[in-house]
């Protein structure tokens, strides 16, 4: 371990040289990595990366899908519900389907089962990838709200998938009512045990005596002891994490203080980024070794080559194909049953949202996280071609989907636009000036007698009514100080009751006026 400590630290650096690179040149950094992990790994005297297998879910997984679910809004998630369900479970379960009939007809000894492997693992697309690549162009919320959700859930359902296929390789049967039951137990029992050790989290954090670096550590802590709970009872951990982070980010201003969220977000901010870029580096790396594994399976690089190829078309062809027809069935339904939007999509944004299905991460894990060798001591069959397979479509989903993405967006313009048809920007402005108007009126109804004598508060009316930050803090009294926080803590809720009550506003704008309530608490520190 320490051998390798200065080729490690040599990694990292390389890693932060590309992400540079990446925003310069305005090219996704997942991209960018994993060509150079490859070009790395061909370098003589690298060393060889070996991670155990059942670790590999462990150590990425958890903190990536729990700062997901911290950063996604859940109105969204649940405004566009049905869309979201059906990519992140049936558009999935079509993808991997389509994937294991065309492994078991073209791949010589690949069986059903080794099929719905391999369907599994490069089912669910990728958010990290997805979300790098968009932010250099501009897309509707809608688009960008839906490819959030479905990361949060398309990864539970993928490795639902993969696990029961691996106990049919393992035990070659398939018993349906029990794997019913199974599947039951993996969706009910994550859900529960994510909320409850969410919740035990969240009071820990509230009644507790903690500051901002316990309440840090506690959060670094909690998906992975979420996920090892649900592992333990066989329950799907992915799910737990996804739940038991979604009712913590949903209450995140009840339990934890203005520095703990701003540090927090900080923290996980670089903790998530450093794990993104060894994971993605980590894909390039592992080639080598997996090339050397398809001698001893005799399979030839051309061949594996094409099959990698096919399963990429394979798998562009049926989510495009998916989307269009999800679209379709909710033409349909929306005259049955209530939808989000009853406007007809047209042509362009199912396709984009067909053509955002760049793969990493999660393919990657569930890849590696194949045994060598069965229970009965038998090799695990096909394993070196699967990880083969995966590498390549994670290195053609993200160049050539990755790479044209942001063409195709800029190529069909997209509207940037809200119902009320207000920009982003324009939305934040009239929600700033209506918080406003809400704080002058707390003000002068709940403080008016200090509002006449105490020149500070009339400075911290004029901050409000002018919108900006000439507020003499240097003025700041005690009882100015109470006066404020009671004043930033009801603007807090106010933000909270219209998030709740305006289904149409983006929740981001109403978090990124939070953080800037936050900012104006932790300024009152340094008075």
């Amino acid at each position: 371990m320490l051998d390798n400590f200065p080729f490690y630290l040599g990694i990292l650096i390389v890693i932060l040289l590309l992400i540079m690179l990446a925003n310069k040149i305005k090219v996704a950094y997942p991209i960018l990595l994993v060509l150079a992990g490859l070009a790395i790994s061909f370098i003589p005297g690298v060393p060889i990366i070996n991670i155990e297998p059942e670790l590999i879910f462990f150590i990425f997984l958890p903190p990536l899908l729990y700062e997901a679910a911290w950063t996604v809004s859940w109105k969204e998630m649940w405004r566009w519900r049905r869309i979201i369900t059906s990519f992140a479970f049936i558009v999935v379960f079509v993808s991997a389907l389509s994937v294991a009939l065309v492994a078991n007809y073209i791949i010589p000894g690949f069986s059903l089962a080794l099929g719905f492997v391999l369907g599994g693992i490069v089912s669910p697309p990728d958010a990290v990838s997805a979300g790098a690549i968009l932010k250099f162009v501009k897309v509707p919320k809608t688009i960008s709200s839906i490819l959030e959700g479905e990361s949060l859930l398309n990864d539970a359902s993928s490795l639902i998938i993969f696990r029961f296929a691996m106990i049919a390789v393992a035990t070659e049967q398939f018993i349906f009512y029990k794997a019913a039951a199974s599947f039951s137990w993996m969706i009910i029992g994550g859900v529960a045990i994510g909320l409850l050790i969410g919740w035990l989290f969240m009071k820990a954090h509230k009644y507790l005596p903690t500051d901002a670096n316990v309440d840090i550590v506690l959060s670094l802590l909690t998906p992975y002891i979420i996920y090892l709970a649900a592992e333990e009872v066989h329950s799907s951990g992915v799910l737990a994490v996804v739940c038991g982070g979604l009712l913590l980010s949903n209450n995140r201003h009840r339990f934890l203080s203005s520095k703990s969220r701003l540090q927090g977000i900080n923290v996980w901010e670089s903790f998530c980024f450093i794990l993104n870029g060894f994971v993605f580096m980590l894909i390039g790396l592992d080639l080598p070794q997996i090339t050397k594994g398809l001698e001893v399976e005799a399979v030839s690089m051309s061949a594996a080559i094409g099959y990698g190829v096919l399963i990429t078309g394979v798998l562009i062809v049926s989510r495009i194909l998916s989307t269009y027809g999800a679209v379709v069935v909710t033409l349909i339904a929306r005259n049955f049953i209530t939808v989000a939007d009853r406007r007809n999509p047209g042509l362009k944004t199912p396709f984009i949202l067909g053509w955002t299905g760049m793969r990493g991460v999660v393919s990657l894990a569930a890849a590696l996280s194949i045994p060598v060798y069965l229970n009965n001591g038998n090799g695990f069959p096909q394993r070196n071609l699967i990880l083969f397979i995966t590498f390549i479509v994670i290195l053609l989903t993200l160049v050539i989907q990755g790479l044209t993405l942001p063409y195709f967006i800029r190529k069909i313009k997209l509207n940037d636009v809200y119902d009320d048809g207000l920009s982003k920007d324009e939305a934040y402005k009239a929600l700033r000036k209506e918080l406003a108007e809400y704080a002058l009126d707390y003000l002068k109804t709940n403080y008016n007698d200090h509002v006449e004598t105490n020149i500070s508060l009339q400075q911290l009316i004029l901050k409000w009514e002018q919108l900006s930050n000439e507020i003499d803090n240097e003025s700041i009294s005690k009882d100015l100080k109470h006066i404020y926080i009671d004043l930033l803590n009801q603007q807090r809720q106010w933000l909270i009751n219209k998030n709740r009550a305006d289904q149409t506003l983006d929740e981001s704008i109403i978090r990124r006026q939070m953080h800037y309530l936050d900012i104006e608490e932790e300024k009152l520190r340094y008075i």
